[in-house]
């Protein structure tokens, strides 16, 4: 599941490119007022009434930047004056979604952040399709799916950004059956370093199509719009069970050869700490059918939950229950206060004990592991260029800001780094490190050189260049 927690919060988501084409703007009054006069939406510059509202993003570890102007865009030609502008003043340009990058990189000190909140319409197309904006939450992506009977795969938090998410993959709840929310672009609106808008397909841009695919939020240019393929919404039934924290190498023991073993229709993860030991997941079909699987995985650990609760319902109905687990609506307005970061589990984990400890050293450490398998692993290489298909799953390690930034970091520096002595480097993009170790290689493996060439054809000039991103 993507980012926000309850528990985390406690701790307290087509054509080659050409020059930038300048804008034709009236004399008078500046650049950034032309460009204000030329834009739908709002531009929001220092000193601006509403100013210091626009710029924040989830994370307060960024609220000392400060944007130059922060355009809050009202339709894709507004996107697209934005890129022109920024490529003819050679300012840094972002686009901001949901605003949860962990590095905070949708957020530029000193340059154009480009918000598109407002483009956020939830379209049902025939043939079991859907056209949805850039700015779409997921909550509101859950709902208006849900009202055509179709689901989507994706995160559980409702606040996160549906753009960032699919981006860099998509980990959710219904991924082993369905796959990424990646696998499921079929075509993007997509303004590009031209400051052109292109629809890119198989058949107009097969090869940035594939990098969208996975290449990660910020890089290539800015989407505007996707059509995603949906499936049929079907009964759910969704579980937790809470162990002992005493028992934490069992379960971690236990799950990881009882989850792979499980059919695709079986989700789960793993909620890990000082006061820790939980699996919680989710079941395509009714809980008669989960339950013996279930009892399966306690008979494994060796130990009763503490609590065990299986719940089934309709597919709108368990998106909102995963969606209460972050607090929702008030994760809607919750301030993310911790770091995290991330390594993919790439083999059963050899001595459980030796985890267990590492996860439990810093009594302030929360990890969250996520399984893949199913769907996720049968995708081909050649149509989605994230190339994590064949891990177990992912580890999510955060922790909040007690005692400062520095010892926050160092301390899930030191885990992730102790991790990848035991299952390589590799980690996941949308929980982007400002310090992972090897940072391109870790989240983009074997697709880094092709994806460096894609970014070199559609963004040549490095318009969208960033401390971690494919351009630079």
């Amino acid at each position: 599941m993507e980012l926000d927690r309850r528990t985390i919060l406690r701790l307290a988501g087509a054509v080659p490119a050409l020059a930038a084409v300048p804008v034709a703007l009236p004399e008078g009054g500046g650049p950034w007022e032309r460009l204000r006069a030329h834009l739908a939406g709002e531009l929001f510059r220092p000193g601006d009434p509403g100013y210091d509202e626009a710029r924040l993003g989830f994370f307060s570890l960024y609220d000392h930047r400060m944007p130059d102007g922060v355009a809050v865009c009202a339709n894709e030609d507004d996107v697209r004056r934005c890129v022109e502008f920024a490529a003819r003043h050679r300012i840094p340009i972002a686009a901001r979604s949901g605003g949860h990058s962990y590095a905070g990189y949708s957020i530029v000190d000193k340059g154009l952040v480009v918000d598109l909140s407002r483009l956020n319409t939830v379209e049902i197309l025939p043939g079991g399709r859907a056209a949805i904006g850039a700015g779409a939450m997921l909550g509101q992506v859950y709902e208006a799916l849900a009202a055509a009977g179709r689901a989507l795969p994706a995160g559980s938090c409702p606040a996160v950004g549906i753009a960032g998410l699919a981006l860099g993959g998509g980990i959710g709840v219904l991924g082993r059956k369905y796959g990424l929310t990646c696998d499921r672009i079929e075509s993007v609106r997509f303004v590009g370093a031209d400051g052109k808008p292109h629809l890119v397909s198989a058949e107009t841009a097969p090869d940035l199509l594939w990098a969208l695919r996975g290449g990660g939020g910020g890089n290539f240019g800015i989407v505007t719009s996707f059509t995603f393929t949906t499936a049929a919404a079907r009964t759910l039934a969704n579980f937790e069970l809470t162990f002992p924290p005493a028992v934490l190498a069992d379960l971690v023991a236990a799950w990881q050869e009882w989850q792979p073993a499980m059919p695709d229709e079986l989700w789960s993860g793993m909620g890990l700490g000082s006061q820790a030991a939980n699996c919680g997941g989710c079941f395509v079909g009714p809980a008669a059918q989960v339950n013996p699987l279930l009892d399966d995985l306690v008979r494994r650990v060796g130990t009763q939950p503490t609590k065990r609760v299986v719940t089934e319902q309709g597919h709108l109905a368990t998106m909102r229950a995963f969606a209460e687990e972050v607090n929702f609506p008030a994760a809607v307005a919750a301030r993310g206060e911790y770091v995290s970061t991330s390594r993919m589990l790439t083999h059963p984990v050899r001595d459980p004990g030796a985890l267990a400890s590492l996860l439990t050293s810093d009594p302030r450490l929360y990890s969250i592991v996520d399984a893949y398998g199913g769907a996720i692993a049968r995708v081909p290489s050649s149509e989605s260029c994230f190339p994590h298909r064949s891990a177990l799953g992912s580890i999510q390690i955060t922790r909040g800001l007690d005692g400062g930034e520095a010892v926050a970091r160092q301390s899930i520096g030191r885990v992730r780094d102790e991790l990848g002595r035991e299952f390589g480097q590799a980690g996941y993009v949308n929980y982007i490190d400002p310090e992972m170790p090897d940072w391109a290689k870790a989240y983009y493996g074997d697709s880094l050189p092709r994806l460096r060439r894609v970014a070199r054809k559609y963004d040549p000039d490095g318009l969208f260049a960033f401390e971690q991103g494919l351009a630079r």
